[in-house]
C-alpha cells in the first residue's frame, strides 16, 4: 500500500515539474497546428514559389547522373535524383511550426515566469564568505597574533576563527 503511494506521489511530481508540461504543451500545440500549418505551405508557400515552376514542391528534382524522363509522364525512369523539394517543404513546415509555438506559448510562458519571479520577495539573508575572503581573514589574525601585536583580530576574523575550529 505505501508503495503504491510512493509510485504515485512519484509520478505525480514529475508531472508536475514545470519542464515536462511545457514540452507536453508545445508538443500538443505543435500536433494542433499542423493541419493549419501544411495549409498555409500548400495555400500560400507553394503558390507563391510555383510563380516559378510548380507549385507542388515534391516536384522538384536534381539527377545526379543520366537521367531518362518519361516524356509521356514526367517521371524520371531512371538515374540517381534529389528529391530536394520535398526537403524544402518540410523545412517550412518545421520552421512555421516553431514559430508559433514559441510566439504563442514559450514566449509568453517565460515572461509570465519572469512576472511571478519578481513578485517573490528578494532572500536578503547576508551572503557568506567566500573560501578566499575566509582564508585572507584567517591569516590576518596570524600575522597579527605572531607579531605579538596587542591589537586583537577583527569581530568577523575571530567569528571566522571560531566557525573553523566548530567544524
Amino acid at each position: 500500500m505505501s508503495e503504491n503511494k510512493g509510485v504515485l506521489q512519484g509520478f505525480k511530481e514529475f508531472l508536475m515539474r514545470g519542464n515536462v508540461i511545457e514540452l507536453a504543451v508545445a508538443v500538443v500545440v505543435g500536433a494542433a497546428f499542423t493541419n493549419i500549418v501544411n495549409a498555409v505551405v500548400k495555400g500560400v508557400i507553394n503558390p507563391i514559389i510555383g510563380a516559378f515552376g510548380s507549385q507542388n514542391l515534391d516536384n522538384y528534382k536534381a539527377c545526379l547522373t543520366t537521367c531518362h524522363v518519361d516524356k509521356k509522364t514526367g517521371e524520371f525512369t531512371d538515374g540517381i535524383y534529389i528529391l530536394w523539394g520535398s526537403v524544402l517543404s518540410a523545412a517550412l513546415t518545421f520552421l512555421i511550426t516553431a514559430a508559433v509555438v514559441y510566439f504563442l506559448m514559450i514566449l509568453p510562458m517565460n515572461k509570465w515566469k519572469a512576472r511571478q519571479a519578481a513578485k517573490n520577495p528578494v532572500d536578503e539573508t547576508p551572503t557568506t564568505p567566500t573560501e578566499v575572503e575566509l582564508l585572507v581573514e584567517i591569516r590576518d589574525a596570524l600575522i597579527a597574533q605572531r607579531n605579538g601585536s596587542t591589537a586583537t583580530p577583527s569581530a568577523s576574523s575571530a567569528t571566522v576563527i571560531a566557525q573553523k575550529t566548530q567544524q
